[in-house]
């Protein structure tokens, strides 16, 4: 049975499913124009992540202290559900259930909010050395989280019943094969194959995607062409192409790539003039949304930060 909260974020999906349907002639190329293209967030917030589920909210995470802020895609406004434990949130999911699955950073961990009272439902401890957890995607049987400093993913089991796994059950799957860790951000955003197979990590200073085995680690490079994904960031599969945020390029490259994830090519490069280093992407309807870091700007208790959309092509 579905709780008050939870009865109006479903009610708020269908609002905003009826709101975002384009009038007749309307241009393709542009943003739905019931929603607002910008979102602002607090002021000195530093944003990183981003998460949007099926209702219209958006849920965004600071590098700063760890909050988590929700916005409705449909007003633009939000508040502070979680003020975070002092290290930062940065790559976040939600899932069906609610539940908001959260990167730590240097904090080496990774935490599961709940998206509607903003309540810790856990924290996993995923390494006692210097690590930097930045990603996170679900898949049907799991949570997986990168880590941009140590050679390894780890994953967090699911299963069909809503109770959370205790800090035992963490699986830790050392990265082996083609990928070479080395200074900088290595893996950093993290998605499924299109055929749900693999997963596929980006290595932000090679600029290198590849497609991870997950039951062995083992990762061979995805087929490009040539091309290079350099300051990768957060990733986004839809079908089978997939966003991938190339932070201070400000551009969201768009990948088309075969089932297997083993192959694929840019199809084209996406921009926009309100982009201020954007780090990772959701999708809502027709449309991506991303989160200014601002990384190239001295971060200040005043200084204003916020989310943009653009429409999906």
């Amino acid at each position: 049975m579905l709780t008050r909260p939870r009865v109006f974020l479903v009610l708020a999906a269908a609002l905003a499913a009826v709101l975002s349907v384009p009038t007749a002639g309307a241009a393709s190329a542009r943003p739905t124009r019931a929603l607002p293209d910008t979102i602002a967030l607090p002021d000195g917030f530093q944003p990183e992540g981003i998460a949007i589920g099926a209702a219209p909210y958006a849920f965004f995470g600071s590098r700063a202290t760890g909050a988590i802020y929700r916005a409705s895609l449909v007003t633009g406004e939000g508040s502070v559900i979680n003020p975070g434990p002092g290290t930062p949130s940065l790559g976040m999911k939600v899932d069906r259930r609610d539940r908001l699955f959260v990167a730590g950073g240097t904090g080496g961990d990774g935490r599961v909010i709940d998206a509607v009272t903003g309540a810790l439902l856990a924290s996993y401890r995923f390494s006692t050395v210097p690590s930097f957890v930045n990603d996170v995607v679900l898949t049907p049987d799991a949570a997986w989280f990168t880590d941009s400093t140590n050679p390894v993913l780890y994953r967090v089991p699911l299963s069909r019943s809503p109770k959370l796994p205790g800090p035992e059950a963490v699986v830790r799957t050392p990265l082996t094969g083609d990928i070479v860790y080395g200074t900088g951000i290595n893996a950093n955003g993290i998605a499924r194959t299109p055929d749900g197979r693999g997963l596929l990590i980006v290595q932000s200073n090679t600029g290198l995607l590849f497609r991870v085995d997950p039951a062995t680690g083992v990762t061979r490079t995805v087929d490009l062409g040539g091309e290079l994904l350099t300051n990768g960031d957060g990733l986004l599969l839809e079908g089978r192409t997939l966003y991938v945020v190339q932070n201070r390029l400000n551009i969201v490259a768009a990948v088309r790539l075969n089932d297997a994830g083993t192959r694929g090519a840019i199809v084209s490069r996406l921009t926009d003039p309100r982009f201020d280093v954007p780090t990772t992407v959701a999708a809502y309807g027709k449309r991506l949304y991303l989160p200014n870091a601002r990384f190239t700007t001295p971060p200040t208790p005043t200084t204003p930060y916020s989310a943009v959309a653009i429409p999906r092509r």
